[in-house]
């Protein structure tokens, strides 16, 4: 059986951490920064889990990490 290959938009996004679980970062951080506040823009910043419900279609794009 050939090597799988690796979604590579996903592997940007998308890091397993040490249990096996996916980190990933918010959305809406790149652009109309100016009507959002000081407070959203800093939680934006953080990363966060990704939900149980996606994380089966993510470790089928991510299959050696």
């Amino acid at each position: 059986m050939p090597k799988l290959k690796t979604h590579r938009g996903a592997a940007k996004r998308f890091k397993t951490t040490g249990t096996g679980k996916l980190k990933r970062y918010k959305a809406y951080k790149s652009h109309i920064l100016t009507k959002k506040s000081a407070k959203r823009k800093r939680n934006l910043r953080k990363g966060t889990m990704t939900d149980k419900t996606n994380e089966k279609q993510i470790k089928r794009l991510l299959p050696y990490s």
